[in-house]
């Protein structure tokens, strides 16, 4: 016999945005109210901790992890000795290394981080980024042909692992594979090939990115030399990449990704690399850096160049330490962002009206059209899961051949899925993780392609159920959510994949005022005084609530934040929810 539903949080069976309220277990309280007696923690960090299993021995550990305690042993990967030796005799022997890069920020601070070690040990590194359009993903032939005419050493950062004709090709050269992306059955022509995602590996770092993947195989370079009675460089400045690369590639932030990410945000709080500080500068982020701002402000910048520009100006702006070039390259990819952002839109609703018409209800939700641009199909593939919480694809096709991203939802490997097609026949080229995934096709190919797709995900749970609940750690007053209590709250982060930001229920409040900010967005002030702020709501049902409700009561429900501006540090509400009090 089934167990029956956990009973709806405050009675919201229905909220505006279709979703059922669901609280914290019994149990969690007692872990809880554990924490605030042991811990001397605030209840709803309490709560926090508790909803992520953190015990009230464990929360000292937990509120400030240190890479000492969680970082794995990087010879527990496969070709990690061989990568790292050949990586130092390329150095001691003045060999020419070429670094090829995937195109967005993985891939970019991957190759940063290469070039800022070789050039702490006086050397240097050819950087060659492939043009998503005309060379698409991965090491191809002829780029890999021509480096090896060149140099000695490629190093393959995040990609190459599928890339057995392109590797190949590289006569006379030795390749070094370094990467994140799932693994066939056979490996390519690689001298070494560290990946946690190799099908011969035990995938207990699975959840690593490529730049953490690039910082163990320094780590372990740094052993070697140790071993031999030298010193490395020191590689606690580059964490910001790091930091950076997991949460623009929507890593989980949990075990040593969040000690990444919480020693990343300290190094890059110091403003020490001129790329960073460039780019923060011209999207005039004020305050420390967050786990957010890296991924919904920083990240999409340094994406814009392989979107709609140059390839390599985000790796370029990620490895410069020449302060002048940082602020060249900032301010040009502040521009592509913009030109990225338009066209983004125009693709955006064209794919939404797509999938609507052909339901939101299946297990996977997908869109194709003639000249989408192959650099934002991955951001409406996203936007496209939000909406419908179901799997997603956006396709892009020119003339025959159509390139296309997509997007998954906890639970669902859509990397093992799409990777599945490619191995069937029904995708020219797949692959990807379990979160995010790439293919090419032909046009005959869309429609069996998408159906067996959707097919393969169904097995595994997608559409199963209507839109997900809306699980909340608890409740909170207007006048118990101040800055301090934000500041604690972010303390427990960093929040991300894998750890959601704490969402908090504020029960029977009234909203005093409502104002639109620009076409989209709503601000408000909760009675108590309480700022809140509910984006891209206007016109959905959600706003609707909002705007007919100054003066009622209402149940809402939504992230508490630190809203720095001009030196004033106040705390923020951003409503995600809201229904009748």
């Amino acid at each position: 016999m089934l167990d029956d539903p956990p009973r709806a949080f405050l009675g919201v069976e229905r909220s505006a945005t279709g979703r059922r309220w669901i609280g914290p277990e019994a149990a969690l309280d007692r872990a809880a109210e554990r924490l605030v007696q042991v811990a001397g923690l605030a209840l709803p960090v309490a709560q926090v901790l508790a909803a992520r299993g953190v015990v009230a021995e464990g929360a000292a550990g937990f509120l400030a992890p240190t890479l000492r305690d969680s970082l794995p042993d990087p010879r527990s990967l496969r070709d990690m000795d061989t990568a790292a030796a050949r990586l130092l005799r390329a150095v001691a022997r003045g060999e020419r290394i070429a670094i090829f890069a995937d195109y967005d920020v993985d891939g970019g601070a991957s190759a940063a981080l290469l070039i800022d070690w070789l050039r702490a040990m006086g050397r240097g590194a050819t950087l060659y980024v492939p043009d998503r359009i005309e060379e698409g993903y991965g090491p191809n032939p002829t780029a890999m042909r021509a480096l090896a005419d060149a140099h000695d050493l490629i190093l393959c950062v995040d990609c190459g692992t599928l890339g057995h004709e392109a590797l190949a090709a590289a006569v006379g050269a030795d390749v070094v594979v370094i990467d994140h992306h799932l693994g066939g059955e056979t490996l390519p022509p690689a001298l070494a090939v560290v990946n946690p995602n190799r099908a011969d590996e035990t995938g207990d770092l699975r959840h690593l990115c490529a730049a953490a993947v690039v910082f163990l195989v320094l780590v372990e370079a740094n052993r070697q030399l140790r071993t031999g009675g030298a010193a490395g460089p020191d590689l606690l400045p580059m964490l910001d990449l790091v930091a950076l690369a997991t949460v623009a590639d929507v890593a989980p932030l949990v075990g040593v990704n969040r000690a990444l990410v919480r020693q990343g945000l300290a190094v890059m709080a110091r403003r020490g690399r001129p790329g960073l500080v460039a780019l923060a500068d011209a999207a005039r982020l004020e305050g420390p850096p967050t786990a957010h701002a890296l991924g919904f402000i920083l990240g999409p910048r340094v994406n814009a160049g392989g979107r709609v520009g140059r390839a390599d100006l985000g790796a370029r702006l990620l490895a410069t330490d020449d302060a002048a070039e940082a602020a060249g390259i900032a301010a040009r990819l502040e521009d592509l962002n913009a030109e990225r952002r338009e066209i983004e839109a125009a693709v955006r609703a064209a794919a939404l009206a797509q999938a609507e018409a052909r339901g939101l209800e299946a297990p996977l939700v997908w869109a194709a059209g003639d000249g989408w641009h192959p650099g934002v199909v991955g951001i409406v593939a996203a936007r496209l899961k939000e909406a419908a919480h179901r799997p997603a694809v956006v396709i892009g096709f020119d003339g025959d051949v159509g390139k296309g991203s997509a997007r998954s939802i906890t639970g669902v490997d859509l990397g093992a899925a799409v990777h599945r097609l490619a191995a069937e026949g029904l995708l020219e080229r797949g692959g990807g993780h379990r979160m995010a995934a790439g293919l090419t096709l032909r046009r005959a190919q869309l429609d069996p392609a998408m159906a067996r797709l959707s097919e393969l995900l169904a097995a595994q749970g997608a559409g199963a159920t209507g839109a997900t609940p809306l699980r909340l750690d608890g409740v909170l007053s207007p006048a118990a959510a101040t800055p301090a209590l934000a500041e604690s709250l972010e303390a427990a982060g960093p929040f991300g994949a894998g750890a959601p930001a704490p969402r908090f229920a504020l029960p029977d409040v009234r909203v005093a005022s409502l104002r639109r900010m620009g076409a989209a967005h709503l601000s408000l002030r909760l009675v108590g005084g309480l700022e809140a702020v509910a984006f891209n709501v206007a016109g959905t049902p959600l706003g609707a609530v909002l705007e007919a409700g100054t003066g009622a009561p209402l149940h809402l429900a939504g992230r508490l934040s630190v809203d720095r501006w001009q030196g004033r540090v106040r705390a923020r509400l951003q409503l995600e929810d809201a229904a009748a009090g």
